[in-house]
């Protein structure tokens, strides 16, 4: 009896819930009988109206199949309606007044209302497809009468946007017989990471009242449309998600059609559109059915320029309060254009999602033993993009020969997988609608870049003295503005998903398949940019068959090449060759370069070429000749031929003197002979000659600047550069301190400009590179001669004192005697030098000399107790101070003294410190009263590292926490015990590093913190 009762009880805890759901569906239909009666009688007259539109429009002699079929479509429907309608109207007549009728038939009549709607959706795209190819006055105007309304609202901006300060405004709630969440056809996301991890955001930013339009970007392929159907389908499949009346789903695409998207959202809606109705009119009726929607989401996917929400009938979501609108695009602009609220980034898939993604697509045959190292290797070519991973691994589904998967990995490392089925017309054309919908020179500066290496980091500066030799940006414009024009098409391509920051600062690279599509576009599709690319595949010989007359573009850099052929076939229209980059190539012969007397780019960096061919002067169109790195390059040939030439960088070369001919390079805008250490002569006359200079960078040269007083014969002059008059950046060394400097006015045009003075440069930064207006002093003695240091202190923007004498005098004079401050100067850094300040000193600057200081950096500073010793002497309130570094400062007690108020430094802009010396016992010296305020000195530090900082026990008082510090590097501190941290220090850590020992040594006030902080702890020199 028990198993009995066991049973019956599990049949009805199944059953009971499925015979809920049934009677409820039955009562739904039933309450919304008359609704959708109401509903289907009207689209059934719709539909008859469309119908004789049709049978009107459309010639009987030139019916299509399909409008035919559509006809007796009509037909059936009309005849099934009719019935059932007669059907009800006979059963009304009983059964408790038509209850139980309606409870049958509801569900009847919601299928027959959908039926109704679909036809007459078909029946629009005839209609409106016939129009598009028949000329506009050839089209009747249907519209009666009694279908016009006498006012019709306008969608639009008004005063009611303004709503959003007193509340959104309020409107009935009126629900239509619609399905809330219609389900999308899509392959779950549930297995990758990344997108689980975008779809969470996106659900929190649906239930934030404050965002209301919502951008989802990516490039083509990425996975954006898959995101948002998970979007949908989870939307509909969980019930505690549903805060939407109604999800309208709506694809875009490329070509934007308003009319199109209008009839979908009328559909989804249950709103008849009549096809006469203009799209004015139809947006008017849409928004007021919008409008008495109480929530509802709108997707769009696949956007690829603005929609005019007042245009299309959607309210907007900061007047209607209930609305939300998600959009999925390749291009950022289309998210800022349509002023979305949150933005979102799709990218592409790690290495293991990758793979997985292969395989399911592959097949177990990827994971067959002698198979999968070639697979995992064909898989990272995809590069993590799902569109070429899907078509990459169907295509080598059960292939199980090894020389079928060495063939395709091949030919993708060679950006040549033309042969692999799918890959052109489901991969490549895709994604080249992107580039597209370029103009024509963003165009050419896209595929530019396919001319580089694979995932290979382009310097922006690189490409943009590339780009102005192709004529691709206006030579008339001055450096700045090019380089800023430059910069602007790089961000328009990041933004358009075509490039990605490189791997080093100010850089750019291609993603591998959007490379591979370039390089097809280059060489299959677009004549005009036809490109020969073969960089970065090991070649060790060019092969002279490949070169042509018709190929525009070469590149063989990042090679292993050992010589040039000395002569090949003409190329007679190819502007631009890379050779770079090949360290075995030793000479370059005469014939080579003949074949390419149309040049505008010649690239030979990085190569072990000893001199340049005479024929390079035969070369009359270059516009750039980039010669850096070139370490065994020691002549260059006459120039005076290439009269054109823009661009000419000899960095890091072994010439000696300048190439005869350089006076007639009138054009020459941009001269880089940096770190240039075997530079002996630069000739007296030749600078001044070079009136269109705008750019000399001379960082790092032997070649010193001497005064005309003091110059050899025949050697260039300081004042020669006065002549320049377009200058507007110059980094050079001078033999001694230009005096008096008002005689050089020259310089304070200057837009950029570092001036180094003194006998030696060994103690500089090799890697610095001027930046600003940056003055440096190498082992100067202030008291042996008078310097003019106020007029550099009041035009600099950076200070360098290297390896001087007579600072605290210095310090002295410019406290007593300055009248005003310094306020253009951010940047302050004094090396290896001796200041002591007398105890009974007393004086000090009654102003702040430098209000504007942002940086200050002390090293091998000897003779100073603490920087507060400074502060006071030149009255420096420190409010704009961001970084502070300290290295090797071994008098240094302490950094600054808190223990006076008046005197105590404003630190809450500091956000870096940087520290290294070994004597430093504290930070911060305190008065007894203040050892309990838990307010610490510099609020806003975010980075400090410590090196060697043996004698530091504590960074703070008591109690007191850094809750704004993020990274926290420790070296050699043996000493620190204790951290200024908490476990709500876990919301903006990002990293604590240093040794183990150290790490266990550590003091918590409880375990809760060291467990919350445990996670960001990284062993200083693991892996």
């Amino acid at each position: 009896m028990e198993f009995v009762t066991a049973v019956l009880g599990t049949l009805i805890a199944d059953a009971c819930p499925r015979l809920c759901g049934y009677v409820y569906s039955k009562i739904r239909n039933s309450f919304r009988f008359q609704l959708n009666f109401n509903d289907l009688e009207s689209h059934m007259n719709l539909l008859t109206e469309l119908r004789s539109q049709v049978e009107t429009e459309l010639d009987e002699s030139v019916w299509t199949t399909q409008v035919r079929g559509w006809l007796l479509e009509v037909q059936g429907i009309e005849g099934e309606v009719n019935s059932m309608n007669g059907s009800i109207a006979a059963r009304n007549q009983n059964c408790c007044g038509g209850i139980l009728n309606r409870c049958m038939r509801g569900g009847e009549l919601a299928e027959r209302l959908k039926k109704v709607q679909r036809i007459h959706s078909v029946g629009m795209s005839m209609v409106a497809a016939n129009r598009r190819e028949r000329p506009a006055e050839h089209i009747p105007d249907l519209m009666t009468e009694d279908q016009t309304t006498e006012v019709e609202h306008i969608p639009g901006p008004s005063v009611e946007d303004q709503a959003t300060a007193v509340g959104h405004i309020l409107r009935p709630s009126i629900e239509y017989q619609t399905t809330a969440v219609e389900h999308i056809p899509a392959p779950s996301i549930e297995d990758q990471t990344t997108a689980s991890l975008i779809l969470a955001k996106l659900m929190n930013l649906l239930n934030d009242d404050e965002v209301g339009r919502i951008g989802v970007w990516g490039m083509g392929g990425v996975g954006k449309t898959t995101l948002v159907k998970n979007l949908n389908n989870k939307l509909r499949n969980d019930s505690s998600t549903r805060p939407f009346g109604i999800v309208i789903w709506i694809t875009v695409s490329k070509q934007l059609d308003l009319a199109r998207i209008q009839t979908q959202i009328a559909q989804r809606v249950n709103m008849g559109v009549n096809m006469n109705e203009s799209t004015e009119s139809v947006a008017s009726k849409l928004h007021q059915r919008l409008e008495q929607q109480n929530k509802f989401l709108l997707i769009l996917d696949d956007v690829w320029e603005e929609i005019a929400l007042d245009a299309l009938g959607v309210p907007r979501p900061e007047v209607h309060g209930g609305c939300k609108i998600i959009l999925t695009t390749r291009f950022f602009d289309v998210c800022r254009d349509m002023k979305t609220d949150a933005v979102l980034k799709m990218d592409v898939l790690n290495d293991v999602e990758a793979w997985e993604l292969f395989c399911q697509n592959a097949g177990t045959v990827a994971t067959l033993e002698h198979i999968k190292p070639l697979a995992k290797e064909v898989a990272r070519e995809c590069g993590g993009l799902p569109l070429a991973i899907i078509v990459m691994g169907t295509s080598m589904r059960e292939k199980k020969m090894v020389e079928l998967w060495k063939d395709a990995l091949s030919e993708l490392q060679n950006s040549v997988p033309y042969n692999i089925k799918g890959i052109e017309d489901k991969v490549y054309k895709p994604l080249k609608w992107s580039y597209d919908s370029l103009g024509n020179n963003i165009k050419s500066c896209f595929l530019y870049c396919s001319l580089y290496p694979e995932d290979f980091s382009i310097e922006i500066r690189e490409l943009v003295q590339c780009w102005l030799a192709e004529g691709l940006i206006d030579k008339q414009k001055n450096y700045d503005d090019i380089h800023n024009r430059g910069a602007a098409v790089v961000e328009y391509l990041k933004d358009c998903c075509l490039l990605e920051d490189g791997h080093l600062k100010d850089t750019v690279k291609m993603h591998d398949v959007i490379r591979d599509v370039a390089i097809w576009i280059a060489t299959s599709v677009e004549v005009k940019y036809k490109s020969l690319v073969r960089s970065g595949i090991s070649l060790s010989q060019i092969s002279e068959g490949e070169l042509s007359r018709s190929v525009r573009r070469v590149s063989f850099m990042f090679n292993r090449i050992k010589e040039l052929p000395d002569g090949v076939p003409l190329c007679s229209k190819a502007s631009t060759l890379l050779l770079q980059d090949n360290l075995f190539l030793q000479r370059v012969p005469q014939g080579f370069l003949i074949a390419f007397q149309a040049l505008k780019v010649l690239n030979m960096g990085g190569t072990q070429i000893c001199r340049l061919p005479d024929s390079i002067c035969l070369l009359h169109q270059l516009e750039a000749l980039l010669l850096r790195d070139c370490s065994h390059l020691q002549e260059i040939p006459p120039l005076d031929g290439l009269q054109k030439l823009l661009v000419l960088d000899c960095c890091a070369t072994r010439v000696k003197e300048l190439p005869k001919g350089m006076e007639r390079l009138s054009n020459l805008k941009e001269l880089n002979l940096s770190c240039t250490q075997y530079l002996e002569t630069v000739q007296a006359g030749v600078m001044s000659e070079l009136s269109g200079l705008e750019v000399l960078d001379m960082t790092d040269s032997s070649y010193k600047w001497s005064l005309k007083r003091r110059a050899e014969k025949g050697k260039a002059v300081f004042e020669e550069l006065g002549c320049l008059e377009k200058l507007i950046s110059v980094s050079i060394g001078l033999n001694d301190i230009p005096f008096p400097v008002k005689k050089h006015t020259w310089i304070q045009k200057l837009k950029r400009s570092q001036f180094l003075m003194g006998p030696t440069d060994c103690e500089i930064d090799k890697t610095t590179k001027f930046n600003e207006r940056q003055v440096i002093f190498i082992s100067l003695n202030y008291l042996s001669k008078e310097w003019d240091i106020l007029w550099w202190l009041t035009n600099a923007t950076s200070l360098a004192l290297i390896s001087c004498s007579g600072l605290d005098k210095m310090v002295e004079t410019l406290a007593m005697k300055s009248v005003h401050c310094f306020g253009c100067l951010k940047s302050l850094t004094i090396s290896h030098a001796q200041i002591t300040f007398g105890p009974e000193e007393a004086w000090g600057a009654r102003n702040d000399l430098l209000p504007n200081m942002e940086e200050l950096k002390l090293k091998y500073v000897l003779g100073l107790k603490s920087i507060s010793e400074l502060v006071a002497r030149l009255g420096l309130k420190l409010s704009k101070l961001r970084v502070l570094k300290v290295f090797d400062c071994y008098s240094l007690d302490y950094l600054f003294s808190c223990i006076d108020f008046s005197q105590t430094p404003n630190l809450e802009n500091l956000e870096e410190i940087g520290l290294s010396c070994l004597y430093l016992d504290d930070l911060f010296v305190y008065g007894s009263r203040q050892t309990s305020v838990p307010s610490p000195v510099a609020p806003n530090l975010r980075r400090i590292y410590l090196d060697g900082v043996e004698n530091l026990k504590t960074l703070g008082r008591p109690k007191e926490l850094w809750q704004n510090l993020e990274t926290f590097l420790a070296s050699e501190c043996k000493s620190l015990k204790k951290l200024p941290l908490n476990s709500q220090s876990a919301n903006t850590l990002k990293e604590i590093k240093g040794e183990l020992w150290w790490w266990n040594q550590l003091e918590w006030d409880d375990d809760d913190t060291r467990s919350s902080l445990q996670p960001f702890f990284n062993e200083r020199g693991a892996p």
